[in-house]
């Protein structure tokens, strides 16, 4: 199976299905089931940054506080571990979904409108020109994370036998 690792909150995020366009600098051909793996640290940003992107940024708190209503990120958030699978449906570039007003069941460039941009969706995102979005559909948290080790692009994991996924 395919991975791709986020870092927190973003693979939080998805897997909660508050983020189903993932924004990335670029584009895969791959379409199908992969897993959503949370990476071990914050990347570049530091701890600090994602604590106060969880406490105090909206729409990050409101959507977050279920999850860490105690204020102790880290500890609440899993780390190193798959948390999801999704269906990549689409990669388009972002300009597309910030252009397009949505026209009943397909916005104009032919997105399907559950990928609309909401106020929401760029928050949780960088929709910046060059870059592209990844469509997310069928997002299937796990009830346990499966720790794994992570890596950079799409990268193949095998999921442990037995797994529910």
């Amino acid at each position: 199976m395919r991975a791709i690792t986020l870092t927190q909150p973003w693979s939080t995020l998805v897997a909660i299905g508050a983020k189903r366009i993932e924004t990335r600098s670029w584009p895969t051909s791959y379409r199908g089931r992969f897993a959503i793996h949370a990476g071990k640290g914050p990347a570049s940003y530091g701890w600090q940054y994602l604590q106060h992107l969880c406490r105090s940024v909206e729409p990050f708190r409101t959507v977050l506080a279920p999850l860490i209503h105690d204020g102790h990120v880290a500890e609440r958030l899993p780390l190193g571990a798959i948390v999801a699978t999704a269906e990549l449906v689409d990669c388009v570039p972002t300009r597309l979904l910030v252009e397009c007003k949505g026209l009943g069941r397909f916005t104009q460039a032919g997105i399907p409108a559950a990928w609309e941009l909401t106020e929401q969706e760029r928050a949780f995102g960088n929709y910046e020109d060059g870059r592209f979005a990844w469509l997310l559909d069928d997002v299937r948290p796990l009830a346990t994370p499966i720790p794994a080790r992570g890596a950079q692009g799409l990268w193949r994991w095998t999921p442990p036998a037995g797994a529910e996924l």
